[in-house]
């Protein structure tokens, strides 16, 4: 059991290790070698100079101007100097709601921590029933708590009127930003400027047709009826084998001018390699030779397999791109149901060409179903299997479990500076490195689901994971931590005295939450902007594996956000202060600290270093904030579990006048959500026509000869088919002879019952109205 001491240490560890990063971060930004990592972005676009090009040799690795060092923490007012709007203009909505979220932390703790500071802090300080509780394990930092709070007390009126107090606080931040989030989204898609996505729909699961191929079925249902609108369509290609020849073709290009480049530098030898494995093996040959023959024969495999998707109905997937004249017969047919059968025909809004995550373009819809279901029962075992290791670690973790198992450290271990440390640090480093790959597996499982957009795997991953943390970062680590920390009171009470047992030990569980909150949300967001990880990376692939320009480009990749990874970690601190906010509010000051850190790190991470070009990190996509409602959907979630944890908590005190006057609590939280949803989101589902007519028609008086068709030609074609000029041009024009009018084949016209512009008259099955019209 962490006592104050221990936290003390623990606490002066993390702002040690914090401060060090933040030293550590700003001296090295100042290196010229390491100016292509922390100015990332200003090397994509192309406006910085790499400063080891000139200067001394010693000036080209370190920087000898010592006054610049003085200034070494000018970037955290630079973080906070650029205002909103022009944040947005420059580094998209989606990371400035990101920003938001840790501003909301700020706005819904700091008056929660003065509240109850004020109020409950004093009210449970003032007891004695920890003291007297004989066998129970206590620290000083319980008797804070709930826990010291005597059994049947009429002092649980104050808990029972602050949890109200912080949930109707909770509500009105969440409902004021839900407004501002979405008034910023509308405003965002109604100014943004022209993208393929505003004009185009994805349609899926497509029927079949025995007398017309896909792309010929699309056009005839799509003029037919959609006719003033549509413009064009691009069928989906099931292009993984061609990728992955792309991909080897590029590796190989790469090598072939590495050879080259060192036979440029030395022409009297002819730089070899080995034949074989990763070059490890097989006879010596000529370098240069031997890649530009592998070369040769992918792009013939490449083409060979081209001209095969292009031409064998098979690998045509019954899916499509449809483009439209204006955003709102896009708007129109991306919001409608378009068949009597609502299985067949779907349509949704196309994801921005660099969101389409094209390799499940090409599942069929079909397996979709049984996909997600294998993934639920997987998810399922992973989140309760995983609460085995986590209880075991946890239990081992402290002074007791470590004694037990190594029993010749017990003299080392009993140094009281040893104890603080393995007390007040090891239990959330444990933790932490438990969580390390969680995040990789977790999307793993969501592409494996189908998914089709890299925003959608984003929001998907991260649902998984914030499910993940209440199961066993939360409830496993409060139910059994506290069963094993108390094991010797649970042996030798009562059966009936186990339950208040356990509700007076779960409040004591926030010593470790402090801690683990100390490690990741204090030493390990100060980590983030030292990129300390990206920086090891880089260096290497220049020591190693960087042969050309080109890899050292792709060796200065600036990197993202992982919002899969980042959002959720946020929501588990929201999940602790609204859980603890009423039963251990001394864990509230170490959340304040956490949002307020980890803002200015962040707003510094997606905010420029005093260029209006540059953003730290690379923005993959843009959703226009479609994050949001996942974001206040678990912030509601974490507030209806802290109350459901309290009303048990109070249950096992006796408390029989309080407890069930918190019984409305969740059910108006429920009904609040319920509220914002109905209120504000469908602004993140559908696009106003109202909006959409007036982008149009402002569009066609300032620029009334613009060639749409020219500009949505190429934006939904595969990257597989861009790699070469000749094949770009190739498939384009493919595309162009798939969108050319063509008589309809057709016998039956159940699905679309009228001809192509081509045909000579409508079909007679056509009733006569239609006939008329055509």
């Amino acid at each position: 059991m962490a006592t104050i001491s221990d936290i003390g240490l623990a606490a002066a560890i993390n702002i040690l290790t914090t401060f060090a990063f933040l030293v550590a971060f700003a001296v090295l930004r100042l290196q010229p070698i390491n100016d292509r990592v922390y100015f990332a972005k200003w090397y994509v676009k192309g406006v910085r100079n790499s400063p080891i090009q000139s200067g001394a040799s010693v000036q080209k690795f370190v920087n000898l101007n010592f006054r610049s060092y003085l200034r070494f923490l000018e970037w955290i007012p630079a973080a906070l100097r650029m205002p909103e709007p022009e944040l947005i203009d420059h580094a998209g909505l989606d990371s400035v709601v990101f920003l938001r979220i840790y501003l909301i932390g700020l706005k819904i703790f700091v008056p929660i921590t003065i509240l109850a500071f004020s109020v409950l802090a004093p009210i449970n300080w003032t007891n004695d029933t920890l003291k007297d509780s004989g066998n129970l394990e206590h620290s000083e930092i319980d008797a804070l708590s709930i826990s010291n709070i005597p059994t049947g007390s009429q002092r649980f009126w104050a808990h029972l009127g602050m949890a109200y107090i912080f949930t109707f606080w909770t509500c009105y931040i969440l409902l004021k930003e839900y407004g501002i989030v979405v008034s910023m989204r509308l405003h965002f898609l109604s100014s943004a400027k022209r993208r393929p996505d505003q004009f185009t729909v994805l349609v899926q699961n497509v029927p079949p047709d025995p007398d017309e191929t896909v792309s010929e079925l699309v056009e005839h249902f799509f003029l037919v009826n959609h006719r003033d609108h549509y413009l064009m369509h691009q069928v989906v290609y099931d292009t993984n084998k061609l990728g992955g020849l792309v991909e080897e073709k590029k590796q190989m290009e790469n090598w072939r001018d590495y050879y080259e480049l060192k036979y440029g530098r030395s022409p009297s030898k002819r730089p070899t390699c080995k034949s074989g494995f990763w070059g490890l093996f097989g006879k010596k040959v000529d370098a240069i030779d031997f890649y530009t023959s592998k070369i040769d024969k992918l792009h013939k495999d490449e083409a060979t397999e081209r001209e095969n998707i292009i031409k064998n109905p098979k690998y045509i997937m019954p899916t499509a791109f449809v483009s439209f004249r204006t955003r709102w017969g896009a708007a129109v047919c991306a919001q409608t149901q378009q068949t009597r059968n609502p299985t067949l025909w779907l349509t949704d809004w196309a994801p921005e060409p660099r969101d389409v995550y094209w390799p499940n373009l090409s599942i069929p819809l079909v397996s979709l179903t049984i996909r997600r279901l294998i993934m639920a029962v997987t998810f399922f075992f992973l989140t309760f299997f995983y609460i085995v290791p986590i209880t075991i670690v946890q239990s081992l973790a402290n002074i007791e479990g470590i004694e037990k198992a190594v029993p010749f450290l017990k003299p080392l271990i009993e140094i009281p500076v040893v104890k603080s440390f393995i007390q007040g640090f090891l239990p959330g480093i444990a933790l932490k490195i438990f969580l390390i790959l969680l995040p990789t597996i977790l999307m793993i499982m969501s592409k494996y689901e189908g998914l089709i957009s890299l925003s959608s795997l984003q929001r998907r991953a991260a649902s998984k994971y914030y499910i993940f943390i209440i199961i066993n970062v939360l409830l496993a680590n409060i139910i059994a931590g506290t069963a094993f920390q108390q094991l010797d009171a649970f042996i030798h009470q009562s059966a009936n005295e186990i339950p208040k047992a356990i509700g007076v030990s779960i409040p004591m569980k926030a010593t470790f939450f402090i801690t683990y909150i100390m490690i990741d949300g204090w030493a390990g967001i100060a980590l983030e902007i030292v990129r300390l990880v990206p920086l090891i990376i880089y260096h290497l692939k220049i020591a190693f594996l960087v042969k050309t320009e080109k890899d050292k480009e792709e060796a200065t990749d600036p990197g993202c956000i992982e919002f899969a990874s980042s959002e959720p970690r946020i929501q588990l601190y929201f999940l602790l202060g609204l859980v603890y906010s009423t039963v251990t509010p001394f864990l509230l000051p170490f959340i304040l600290i956490f949002f307020g850190l980890a803002y200015v790190v962040f707003r510094h991470q997606v905010s420029n270093f005093g260029s209006a070009n540059h953003k730290c990190l690379n923005q993959e996509y843009e959703s226009a904030a479609a994050f949001w409602p996942d974001v206040h959907r678990r912030i509601v979630t974490a507030l209806v579990v802290s109350q459901l944890l309290l009303i048990g908590l109070l249950s096992t005190k006796k408390a029989a006048l309080t407890t069930p006057f918190l019984i409305p609590l969740p059910v108006l939280t429920i009904w609040f959500h319920r509220f914002c949803i109905n209120r504000y989101a469908s602004a993140f589902t559908k696009y106003p026509l109202q909006e959409a007519m007036m982008r149009d028609i402002l569009e066609r008086a300032r620029e009334p000869n613009f060639e749409l068709k020219t500009y949505l030609l190429d934006a939904y074609i595969h990257p597989a088919f861009k790699t070469e000029k000749k094949n770009y041009v190739c498939i384009a024009e493919e595309i162009e002879h798939e969108n050319a009018l063509v008589a309809t084949k057709r016998n039956s016209n159940k699905n679309t019952p009228v001809s192509s512009k081509h045909a000579s008259s409508p079909p007679p099955s056509l009733p006569i109205e239609i006939q008329e019209q055509l």
